[in-house]
Formats: C-alpha cells, sequence, structure tokens
C-alpha cells in the first residue's frame, strides 16, 4: 500500500476578520518566537555530540519540520483567502457570519454561525460554510423550513431567529 492519498478540494476561500487576524497571528507566533527556539534548543542538542542516539536532537529536528509545514500552509492560505467584511443589506436572510437559531423537529433550539473551513469551532456553534447544515441554510430566510441528510438520519430544521454581529473590533 502506497503513500498516496488524492489531493482534497480546497475549501471555500472566506473568512472573517478575526478569523484572519487570529491565523496572521499564529504564523507570526511560529515563525518569530517558535522557530528560533525550536531551532536553538536543536543547536544546543546537536553540540552534544553523537546526533543519532539524541533524542533532544531528533524530536527538535521533528518539530522544526512540523512548524516549517505549518508556517508554508499558513502562507499559502493567508494569500488566497477573502476577508468578509460587510453585513449584507438583507438581514433576514443568511449569508456567511451568520448567527442562526434553529428549531428542530423535537423542539430544541440550536443556535450556529456560518464562518469560513479555517474558522470551525463547535464548542461555540461555528460551522463550516461548507457543511451540508450551512450550505442548506444559505440563501434561506426566517421561518423557512429545511431537511438535511445528516448521519443520523434525515433532520428538519425551522429558522427561527438570524441576525448579524458587527465584523470586526
Amino acid at each position: 500500500m502506497g503513500r498516496y492519498r488524492p489531493p482534497q478540494k480546497p475549501g471555500s476561500s472566506y473568512i472573517t476578520p478575526e478569523g484572519y487576524r487570529r491565523l496572521s497571528q499564529e504564523l507570526d507566533y511560529l515563525w518569530r518566537v517558535k522557530r528560533p527556539r525550536v531551532t536553538q534548543a536543536v543547536s544546543e542538542a546537536a553540540a552534544q555530540g553523537d546526533r543519532s542516539e539524541n533524542a533532544e536532537y531528533i524530536y527538535g529536528k521533528k518539530q522544526l519540520r512540523e512548524i516549517d509545514r505549518r508556517i508554508r500552509y499558513l502562507q499559502k492560505r493567508l494569500d488566497h483567502l477573502q476577508v468578509v467584511e460587510r453585513i449584507p443589506d438583507n438581514r433576514e436572510q443568511i449569508f456567511f457570519g451568520a448567527w442562526v437559531r434553529l428549531e428542530d423537529s423535537s423542539a430544541s433550539e440550536h443556535c450556529y454561525r456560518i464562518v469560513g473551513p479555517d474558522e470551525i469551532d463547535t464548542k461555540k456553534g461555528w460551522i463550516s460554510m461548507d457543511a451540508p447544515l450551512a450550505r442548506a441554510l444559505l440563501r434561506k430566510n426566517i421561518d423557512d423550513e429545511i431537511t438535511v441528510s445528516l448521519p443520523k438520519g434525515d433532520e428538519t430544521f425551522y429558522i427561527v431567529d438570524v441576525r448579524y454581529e458587527p465584523f470586526g473590533d
């Protein structure tokens, strides 16, 4: 069995200003703080002699590869992202960045925010605009009903509320 993996379809290129800022800060931290620290630790471990059995050296080199991989990914990704700063004119229709409150068939309420694939956070209720639920919600209005195929089966949701919080600070 080979290591070949077919290329993945890239996620949507939209991101909120706070998401873009978070990724930029991560890139800056990795490049200016973490990488120099790990490089220094690797050079100190290399100075101790035999590198083939030096755990600190081997682990440090592995860490450097992981940091460099993440830096390359962030640099490429940040170049292709489009920051969405404008709130739509029709605030009753669901677009990127919307907070949506749904009611399911058992009258339970769920609140989600539609964000880019780089910002997903299920604990906060942030779902990717590429997710089946988000795709079903886009361009719908308050009081619309949608049906989504979920792993546990089809589920019907009723859109109770849509709101947009100001983007940025």
